[in-house]
Order: structure tokens, then C-alpha cells, then sequence
């Protein structure tokens, strides 16, 4: 090689730039130099590198006169030709790879290599990724633990190749780029040992919702790629910033992954994966300090990058822990894409018609609704066979697969979380996707009709069939702001960071029972006395605990981090938890259920509500459940919790569970706590002074309101007629509503009948009530009757 003098023209130190330096090194390049710059006294680490200009790539093409050779063959070149796009792919890219490396060129690369020494990463760095309105990033090549002058050359060609992958052709021609114009840089950064740690990749909002007082967490051991790829199914974490910000723990929720694989350095094949042994798999892969540490990070990176571009701007981190240090580096950081164009004034709401059987269920992405022919394509090369508007099936997709992927009308992998590469372009093409299934390949016959539905939840399900569903588009500018209060009923915590983009003054009814079934899903006692039970049952509840300390651990967690979802949808604004009102029957539903719960002939009227709670059978249960709720407010630092206390049938038992609540750290004015008791029984409100005198005020309950008050069963479908517009229901909710506020304390109402009857919420307004507890999906309109009766009262 020539002799060259030593100052660099084609290289630029992470310390020498900034994200002003796109056109010159691209978006990730220009990224990881600010945040070098700029970030580290601020303690986020950012492992040392540096960038091959664009300069580089466009010598390369000259040097090798292929400017005019990939002009002629891409001129008329047809995307939706799949075997004709991968022979034009495939030549391009061995232009490049048997191409000449210019002497200056690799000269500058091979000496800045030395100087940072050792193994590194090999990134690509687009002039068009990682823009605030374009997520290029994941489409070209990366290459991790490369180590010697030529294996750092060829690693850089195939780097300038993968310009000209399938997919990228596609992706060019689809938004608009001229491939002339489309440009990449090269990042070459020292390697975090994350081989013998851990890695993934953090948001700093929901990825499904776009809710953005949470940062959201995904990792799993060894290098990130598995994470990126979708090879593994990670760990989950969600931090919610604003209580993070005053210093409190507030990991909200958390969900163990499998884990079943790692990728470590390999010294033949650069990186491979292995096995997890099975006790990792079943332990979180972060410690709660090093979930906290990142969630700062992450709040750190977006605070900067905002005021950078002069707007809130969310970010797409990826980063490592190195096993031998314990440090924790950000290795990429980007602008998020999706939620960012986003309209936070409408939501479009699906509903599946009818269900049918199960096929496989896994992670949904989105909530969207879509139906269509499975095509089952194992390999990449088989795209071909792919028609427009299939659903996708397949193990596990990379950037390759886009071309096909931007046909499906759904898509449904074996392997995956929600922040792998299937799961990112679902999101991007706005269609539905059902990640980590583990068996979809196998289930699901080639050319069936299909359905997903990723609209239940934080289960996403394959039905057989073509199943009808609805679409409503609503539009939230409408909403006026009304003196009486217009909260939510939510109960799903899975659905809280979804529904709570909807006009709301909090939360006016969450069920703690809905938390329970749907999170945990084992009876309370037999939590309790787990080791005193059958073989088969101890095994199933120790399986299903896998990763807390002790099964009464889990049900504490779980009930606190769901608790703690709903809390922080809608916080600082009050949310009312109603205390656990399952009756007999349906405890005995949950598992080990049928052990501690009586045959009653009528559960409605039988062991439920406050009764329960103090009974010697249930009593160490309720703790737990009080153990949850304080958790949620001194360890998670959400101090916007009222407690509600169901079916209180008499003074002494209202006397009762107050000094029952106060034994187990819960009382009235104690971190913000209000006690507000249901009405719901006749004598609630026959009584309403002397129940008041232990509460700080009412919700009304409706439905059970009017089931005692008329004699009938709300459960029955053989009697009609009998609803809350009954003149002697009206009479008992008169009676609640005038005595709170002779007393001066708040009252609401939490049943169904103002989501479903415009008389009855009209009426409730006029007698003064303080809030409406209202489905989601009623909001709107009874938003309209109220802000109607309000302006009549005004007129008068």
C-alpha cells in the first residue's frame, strides 16, 4: 500500500460530530456522535468509534466506475417481480463485494480500526435513516464482532452492498428516494462485551398505544441482534417516567420472556447462538436496578433529542450491558416513527363480529383487525409464492422478507416480541401482526382462511375463518369540557394505555377482580397454601410463579403492577379501584377456586364484598390485596389512588372494614387515599348519613341497586322492563345523591345505566351528581348529553 500522509479525510471521530452531520455520515452515525458529544456528562455511555463519510461510498462507486452499471440495470427494474428484483439484487451486490476497496480509502479505515483496537461493530449509516419521519434503520447490514484489517475491509464492502439488498430497492422505489441520491455511511465502534450480559432495545413510549409516560423495555442475554431479529422472546418492562423523574421505583409492570437462546462471539463464525440454561430462562434477565438505570438513560436521551428538534420526540434506543463491567452503553439511539405522525385526537376502534376456535395465540401488535388466505413461507427464497393480501406465516422475518411483507394483510410469526423486526414493519404498514406464537407454522394449514385479531388485549388470536368485524372511526375535537365529571370504566389494564387517549377525568371504576382473573388467574388461597397441596397443583402454581421469589410474590406483584398500569394511564387524575368482589362462583372459577369456595344457591346475595373480607377464611387473601395496593403507592410513587369498598350491607360492617383497611396501611388521607363506599344496597342509601360517617363519599352501583331494590336477577334474561329508570331506583339514588351532598361528599356513579341510557344520565346531571363513570366507547356521547343539560341548567 502507497504511503499516505496521516490526516483523515474520510473519517470522523464520534467526538467530532453531531446530529447536524447527517448528509455527511448518516443517521445513526450523526446520532451516536451527539449523544458522545453531548450525553456523557450526563452519564450515558456510548461506546467509542468512528464514521466513514459518505464520501467513502461515493469514491467507491467512482473508483469502480459503477454509477452508470447500477443506473442501467435498476431502470426499469419491477418490484413486484420477486425473482427478477433478486437476480438484479444479487448482481449488484457482487459489484461490490469483488470491487476494489480505493487505496486511500481503505488506507484511513485500516488505520482508525488500529487506533480504537480490538473487536468491533460494523453498522450502516444512511443519509435517509433515523429521521424524524423515516424509520430506514434495521433495512441495511450490520456486523458484530469483526476483528482483523481484512476482515474489517470485506465486512465495509458488504456494508456498501446492502444499498442494494431486495428489500432496500423496494423500500427506495416504494417512498419516493432516487437510488442515485441515497447515500450510506459506515459506523465502526468497539464492541460491548453484552456476549456475557445482557441487551435489547427501549422505547420511550408504548409501542402499542403510543401512550408516552412510559419507557418500554425489552432484553434478553448475550448480543441485542436476537432481540432486534425477533429470534428470542424477551423480557418485558415498563417504567413510567413522570413518578421515575421523583425518584421512586416504578416499574409498573414486568413479563418474563422464554429466553431459549444467546448470541456470543464465535471466533470462526464471528457470532452464534446458544442454548440459555433453563434456570436463566426463568429468571428476569434485569435486575430492578439496572430496568431503573435504563428507564433514566432513556428519559435522559429523549429530554435532549426534544429540545434538539424543538419538539417532543420519542425515541427507539437500543443498548448492552457489558457482562465483565457491569456498564451499561447505548449503542443506537433513533427517533420512533409511528406514534410520532400519529393523531391524538381520533382513535379507530375493531370489533370481531363473532369468534370462532382458536388456532395460536402470541404478543398482538397493534389493534387492528385483519382476515385473509395463510401462506406459510419458510424461507426467504419462497416468496414468490406470496399473493397480495395473504396473511403472512412464517418462523421468524428479517429485512429481507419486506418485499412480501408489504403484500400481507397480516402477519403471524413463530418467534418474536414486540419490539422485533416483524412486529416494527407491522406497525409501519398498519396492519396486524401476531408475534411469538411458538407454533404457528405447525398449527395453521397452508391457503386457510384465517382471521387476527389483535384487538382483545394482550392476547393476539388466530380464529379459523373469516370472521366479520367493525371499524369506527372516532373523533375526539367534538368533546366539551362539562362541570360534572366524565370518568372511565376500565378494568382491563391491558386496554389502559389505549383507552385512556380518550376525554377523561380519570378512572371511576376499576375492578380489582378483572386484574386477577386476567393476570393471575389462581385463587388467592391457594397461593397461600401452595405447599400444602396436591403434587399436580403445587407443580402448576410453582410453573406459573416462575420468576418471583415465592408464589405470594407473584400474586402480589401482579396485582400491584396492574393496579399500577391503570393508576398510571391516566395519573395524576384519581382512579378508583373497587376492591375484589368476586362472588362464589366465579372464585371458584380461578384455579384450585372449587377447594376454599361454598356451593351457594344464590352467589349474588351470598359471601361477597365487605362481608368476605373480614372472615377468617378470606382474611389473609385480603391482605395480600391491600399489600398490592400499597406497593403501588409508596414503591411506585402513584399517589392518584382511591380505594372503593363494594357491598356493604350494614353500618357495623362499613365500621368494620375501615378499621380492617387501617390495620393493613390503607386509611383516608394517608398519600392521597379517599375511601369511597359503593351504593349499591337499599340500605346504602336508606342509610346513607350513617354510612357516610366512615367514608369519604358514595359511587352508586346500578346494577346491584336495582336488583335488590325490584327483586330482580341482573343475571336473568327471562324478565324485562325492570331497569334503573324504575321510579323506586331513581327514589334510592335521589336519596344518596342528596344526603353526600348535604355532607359534603363526593358522589358518583359507576354502574352501567349512563353508558346505555341518555334519560337516566340527563336525570343525574339535574340532581347535581359529581361524576359519570362511563364505558369507553359512550364517552362521547353522553359528553354531548351532559354538556346539553348543563347549558339548559345555566339558561334557567
Amino acid at each position: 500500500m502507497p504511503a499516505f500522509d496521516c490526516n483523515l479525510s474520510y473519517i470522523r471521530e464520534y467526538s467530532e460530530l453531531s446530529i447536524s452531520d447527517v448528509s455527511i455520515v448518516g443517521g445513526k452515525n450523526a446520532s451516536l456522535g451527539e449523544m458522545y458529544s453531548e450525553l456523557t456528562e450526563s452519564g450515558i455511555n456510548v461506546p467509542n468509534g468512528f464514521a466513514i463519510k459518505v464520501d467513502g461510498y461515493t469514491d467507491f462507486i467512482e473508483h469502480n466506475q459503477l454509477e452508470h452499471k447500477i443506473e442501467d440495470i435498476l431502470e426499469n427494474v419491477d418490484i413486484d417481480d420477486i425473482d427478477s428484483l433478486s437476480e438484479i439484487g444479487k448482481t449488484i451486490r457482487s459489484w461490490f463485494i469483488n470491487g476494489e476497496m480505493p487505496p486511500r480509502l481503505e488506507f484511513e479505515i485500516l488505520q482508525a480500526y488500529h487506533e480504537l483496537g480490538g473487536s468491533v461493530a460494523i453498522r450502516s449509516s444512511a443519509t435517509t435513516e433515523d429521521s424524524l419521519s423515516n424509520s430506514f434503520a434495521g433495512q441495511l447490514d450490520t456486523y458484530l464482532n469483526v476483528f482483523g484489517a481484512v476482515d474489517v475491509i470485506h465486512a465495509c464492502k458488504l456494508v456498501f452492498a446492502s444499498l442494494f439488498t431486495d428489500r432496500i430497492i423496494s423500500y427506495r422505489i416504494c417512498n419516493g428516494y432516487s437510488h442515485r441520491d441515497v447515500k450510506v455511511s459506515i459506523g465502526i465502534q468497539k464492541m460491548v462485551r453484552s456476549d456475557r450480559g445482557t441487551a435489547g432495545v427501549m422505547f420511550t413510549l408504548d409501542t402499542e398505544s403510543g401512550f408516552d409516560d412510559v419507557v418500554f423495555i425489552t432484553g434478553a442475554y448475550g448480543l441485542g441482534e436476537n432481540v432486534v431479529s425477533g429470534n428470542v422472546n424477551p423480557d418485558e418492562f415498563y417504567v413510567f417516567k413522570p413518578t421515575l423523574k421523583d425518584g421512586y421505583k416504578s416499574i409498573i409492570q414486568r413479563q418474563l420472556g422464554t429466553k431459549l437462546v444467546k448470541m456470543i462471539y464465535s471466533e470462526s463464525n464471528r457470532t452464534n447462538n446458544i442454548e440459555v440454561d433453563k434456570s436463566l430462562q426463568q429468571e428476569f434477565c434485569l435486575s430492578d436496578e439496572e430496568v431503573i438505570s435504563l428507564a433514566k438513560s432513556a428519559v435522559i436521551i429523549e429530554d435532549h433529542y426534544s429540545k434538539k428538534y424543538g419538539k417532543k420526540t420519542h425515541m427507539d434506543i437500543e443498548w448492552a450491558i457489558d457482562g465483565i463491567t457491569n456498564e451499561i452503553f447505548i449503542v443506537q439511539s433513533r427517533p420512533e416513527t409511528v406514534h410520532s405522525v400519529d393523531s391524538p385526537c381520533s382513535d379507530e376502534v375493531f370489533k370481531l363480529e363473532r369468534t370462532s376456535s382458536v388456532i395460536t395465540t402470541g404478543k398482538p401488535i397493534g389493534s387492528k383487525i385483519g382476515s385473509g388466505k395463510s401462506s406459510i413461507i419458510n424461507d426467504v427464497s419462497d416468496m414468490n409464492q406470496f399473493n397480495e393480501g395473504d396473511i403472512l406465516v412464517t418462523d421468524i422475518t428479517d429485512p429481507d422478507w419486506e418485499p412480501i411483507m408489504k403484500k400481507s394483510s397480516g402477519i403471524i410469526t413463530n418467534r418474536g416480541g414486540r419490539t422485533c423486526h416483524a412486529a416494527i414493519i407491522a406497525r409501519e404498514l398498519g396492519i396486524p401482526a401476531v408475534v411469538g406464537c411458538d407454533d404457528a407454522t405447525s398449527v395453521i394449514g397452508n391457503d386457510e382462511e384465517i382471521t387476527i385479531s389483535c384487538a382483545e388485549g394482550e392476547i393476539g388470536y388466530v380464529y379459523d375463518g373469516l370472521l366479520p368485524y367493525t371499524t369506527e372511526k372516532i373523533d375526539f375535537s367534538s368533546y366539551q369540557k362539562t362541570k360534572t365529571k366524565l370518568m372511565l370504566n376500565l378494568g382491563n389494564p391491558d386496554m389502559a394505555f389505549k383507552i385512556a387517549k380518550y376525554p377523561n377525568d380519570g378512572v371511576g371504576l376499576a375492578r380489582l377482580e378483572f386484574i386477577i382473573n386476567s393476570r393471575i388467574g389462581i385463587h388467592p388461597n391457594a397461593i397461600l397454601d401452595h405447599a400444602l397441596l396436591s403434587e399436580e397443583m403445587h407443580d402448576h402454581i410453582t410453573e406459573k410463579t416462575i420468576g418471583y421469589s415465592r408464589p405470594t410474590e407473584f400474586y402480589r406483584s401482579r396485582l400491584a403492577d396492574g393496579i399500577a398500569t391503570i393508576a398510571a394511564s391516566v395519573y395524576p387524575k384519581p382512579v378508583i379501584f373497587r376492591l375484589s368482589d368476586f362472588k362464589t362462583n366465579e372464585y371458584a372459577h380461578l384455579y384450585g377456586g372449587d377447594l376454599y369456595e361454598p356451593e351457594e344457591e344464590n352467589p349474588m346475595l351470598g359471601f361477597r364484598g365487605a362481608y368476605r373480607y373480614n372472615s377468617p377464611e378470606f382474611k389473609l387473601a385480603f391482605e395480600l390485596e391491600c399489600s398490592a395496593i400499597r406497593k403501588v403507592i409508596l414503591e411506585y410513587g402513584l399517589n392518584n389512588i382511591q380505594v372503593m369498598v363494594p357491598f356493604i350491607r350494614t353500618v357495623n360492617e362499613a365500621k368494620n372494614v375501615i378499621q380492617l383497611l387501617g390495620e393493613n396501611g390503607i386509611k383516608s388521607g394517608q398519600h392521597g387515599i379517599k375511601i369511597i363506599f359503593m351504593c349499591e344496597v337499599p340500605s346504602n342509601a336508606l342509610l346513607a348519613d350513617e354510612f357516610l360517617e366512615y367514608c369519604d363519599g358514595f359511587s352508586i352501583g346500578s346494577n346491584d341497586l336495582t336488583q335488590l331494590t325490584l327483586g330482580v336477577d341482573r343475571d336473568s334474561s327471562n324478565i324485562n322492563g325492570c331497569d334503573e329508570r324504575n321510579g323506586a331506583v331513581l327514589k334510592l339514588m335521589e336519596m344518596a345523591i342528596t344526603s353526600c351532598k348535604r355532607h359534603g361528599k363526593y358522589i358518583g356513579i359507576c354502574g352501567q345505566a349512563p353508558s346505555d341510557f341518555p334519560e337516566i344520565t340527563s336525570w343525574l346531571v339535574n340532581q347535581g351528581i359529581d361524576s359519570l363513570s362511563l364505558n369507553y366507547d359512550s364517552i362521547l356521547t353522553m359528553n354531548n348529553v351532559v354538556h346539553s343539560v348543563e347549558s339548559e341548567i345555566l339558561e334557567l
